[in-house]
């Protein structure tokens, strides 16, 4: 009984029409956002599939069955059973275990890959839309430049300029997922630097670059984490290519695009050499969709109007 009231106590201070403190304001927000989320059963799939991700490349060492990279050539090339529930590959090396440590490497690029080009989006895409002018056009012209090659040729050609490699291919994938998010953060300055509230703080003597990381970045801010969620699939898809290719993450790592490469030759009689590697990155990816069209929907104000 107690317990009830405790909850009860708790939901009605978040839910508080009259917050007492910021934070008090923004805890409620997010509880409203949250069982907004909750709603949208694909998303809470996806976010499911992320935890996942998340809690297997955290725990693999507990939780793999063998050594990822010990061979046993007596045992290469057999089929799921009891002691390999996904098989074994050409040299005798668990899948499952393989798998569950490849889920560190994909999270290790996909994080990387983010915390790089993400901040380098919205930075360049703030100030041009800010600014506008000369620095709009130079800034939207190179990142026109970035945006005419396919994201997959552009890494390739960095990648064979920085040497393969699992830092090289985090960098060039990089490189090459920024303008995207240039493009929203801009879209959403140009925008917000019209508004009233942006001409009161100038007229308090905020100096440029304050207001746009004060008050405008912040701002731009969901709908670029909206982009980066939905762009996790393509930065996955195409850390897998490098490694399809043996510019990524060399062996022998366990790395899921390396894993197809090598198991393709096996594909007509020893399937799941290539298909539960494949399996894997369908799913992670497929996650990452659904979360980010669950974000989508949740923070985009027209979308929750209708």
């Amino acid at each position: 009984m107690s317990e009830t009231l405790s909850t009860a106590g708790w939901r009605a201070w978040l839910l508080s029409e009259r917050p007492q403190s910021a934070l008090q304001a923004r805890l409620g927000q997010a509880w409203l956002s949250w069982n907004a989320f909750q709603r949208n059963r694909l998303a809470m799939l996806g976010l499911a599939l992320i935890l996942l991700l998340v809690l297997v490349a955290a725990f693999a060492p507990w939780i793999s069955p063998y050594e990822p990279n010990v061979q046993n050539l007596r045992l290469r090339l057999q089929p799921p059973g009891a002691a390999h529930w996904l098989g074994t590959d050409e040299l005798g090396r668990d899948i499952l275990s393989r798998i569950i440590h490849g889920a560190r490497i994909t999270l290790y690029i996909v994080t990387l890959v983010v915390v790089i080009a993400a901040p380098i989006g919205l930075l360049v895409g703030t100030v041009a839309g800010y600014f506008g002018g000369w620095v709009d056009a130079v800034l939207m012209r190179l990142t026109d430049i970035f945006l005419a090659f396919p994201r997959l040729i552009l890494a390739l050609a960095f990648v064979a300029a920085l040497g393969p490699g699992i830092d090289n291919a985090v960098i060039a994938i990089a490189i090459t997922a920024w303008p995207a998010y240039a493009r929203v953060a801009r879209a959403e300055t140009l925008t917000l630097r019209r508004s009233d509230f942006i001409a009161a703080v100038r007229i308090q003597g905020a100096g440029a670059f304050r207001i746009i990381g004060r008050h405008i970045m912040p701002l731009c801010l969901p709908s670029v984490i909206v982009r980066v969620t939905l762009d996790m699939a393509g930065i996955i898809l195409t850390a897998a290519g490098l490694g399809f290719l043996g510019l990524g993450a060399q062996p022998p790592a366990p790395e899921w695009g390396a894993m197809i490469s090598t198991g393709r030759a096996y594909l007509l009689d020893q399937w799941w050499v290539a298909t539960i590697p494949g399996l894997a990155i369908c799913l992670v990816s497929l996650g990452f969709n659904l979360l980010g069209d669950g974000l989508r929907d949740l923070l985009d104000p027209k979308r929750r109007g209708g």
